[in-house]
């Protein structure tokens, strides 16, 4: 997967750019709020139809306009591919491929495979289990349709079964059939959700792995649990067994959406156990394999953006980081700096073509 022209209109701070694409490495340079960031933002943005940084549609409109259409030209395996996105007040987003616009924006994911390293990616370790799974989902939605529409559907049909649990309390009473239907719905979703999540933990783990001991060559022992209350229980019988806490607390409060990732380093979490060094090391793992699971499975090379990551390291460790990302031949790479010296030292121990835009 190439990107070889890219077109912003009115997205966020940026009123109109366009940027053409030869080599393997582009490097984004500037000041801090310059939109660096930005750009990276909208190339993820037609990969999954959304920011990474803002989920907000209307708030990537930039201030005092009306829209926002970012336009992209992407060679894949030979074809081009022309994707738009627009999003305009008071309307709907458009996804088009090739002019024609999906019935359904979540057919769009998986078209164009991409991984995004951020010092975001932090809240994978610090923040809740939402974070986390939605971690997994991106990485499964890329490479297996039916598995978003099962999370979909199951979604939909867990905040009707909340909106009716609300309804009980507030009108002070309760209809067994009713729910009895939206519990045999969440149970038929939610078990073919968890044996994909299952299913590919147990191949992403190992890839996981031995990401982590190349880059740290062994220096400690890491490990990812994945946690899920469906391991040792069926929906059914949760939600039978949480009935009376679920129509206290008028929420449904167990389920796949309470699945969660146990990050340990040396058999501690490393949220709380490992140090600023080895966590971003263990994202950085975490990313690799996130691509290489990709690859695999799609027969492509993903796309990839290091937003900002350089931030704080040393020059050998810069040069070292993209030695990582550029030895494999992983494809195409995006990057987003603030010192082009740092950048250019690194990138001329390279052995792939690259290319730096300067912004002012």
């Amino acid at each position: 997967m190439f990107l070889k022209q890219l077109t912003l209109t009115h997205y966020k701070n940026i009123e109109a750019s366009q940027f053409s694409f030869q080599a393997p490495i582009n490097c984004f340079i500037g000041n801090n709020g310059i939109g660096k960031s930005n750009i990276l933002d909208s190339i993820y943005h037609l990969a999954f139809t959304k920011s990474y940084f803002n989920p907000s549609g209307v708030q990537n409109i930039q201030f005092g306009k009306e829209f926002f259409l970012i336009e992209g030209k992407f060679n894949k395996e030979g074809k081009e591919e022309k994707i738009n996105c627009s999003l305009k007040k008071g309307q709907k987003k458009t996804i088009k491929r090739n002019g024609k616009v999906y019935d359904k924006i979540s057919e769009h994911i998986g078209l164009i495979p991409l991984v995004i390293i951020s010092p975001a990616d932090r809240n994978l370790i610090i923040e809740g289990s939402s974070t986390r799974r939605k971690f997994i989902d991106g990485v499964i939605g890329q490479t297996d349709k039916n598995y978003l529409k099962n999370l979909s559907d199951y979604n939909k049909v867990l905040a009707q079964r909340n909106a009716l649990l609300k309804f009980f309390a507030q009108n002070r009473t309760f209809d067994g059939d009713t729910l009895v239907i939206y519990n045999h719905q969440i149970s038929e979703l939610a078990h073919p959700i968890y044996e994909k999540r299952k299913a590919f933990m147990e191949v992403f783990i190992p890839i996981f792995l031995k990401r982590y001991q190349s880059i740290s060559s062994g220096a400690e022992e890491v490990d990812i649990q994945y946690t899920s209350q469906l391991s040792e229980n069926k929906m059914s019988d949760l939600m039978d067994q949480s009935l009376e806490k679920d129509k206290i607390l008028q929420f449904t409060s167990v389920g796949i959406h309470k699945d969660d990732l146990d990050m340990q380093i040396s058999e501690m979490p490393i949220k709380k156990f490992g140090s600023q060094g080895q966590q971003k090391t263990f994202l950085i793992a975490l990313k690799l394999a996130q691509f290489d699971f990709i690859k695999e499975k799609s027969g492509m090379n993903p796309i990839v953006l290091l937003d900002d990551i350089f931030d704080k390291l040393d020059q050998e460790r810069v040069t070292q980081t993209i030695q990582l990302f550029d030895n494999e031949n992983l494809g195409q790479i995006f990057i987003s700096d603030t010192h082009e010296d740092r950048i250019k030292a690194a990138l001329e121990m390279s052995s792939s073509a690259y290319e730096i835009f300067n912004l002012s």
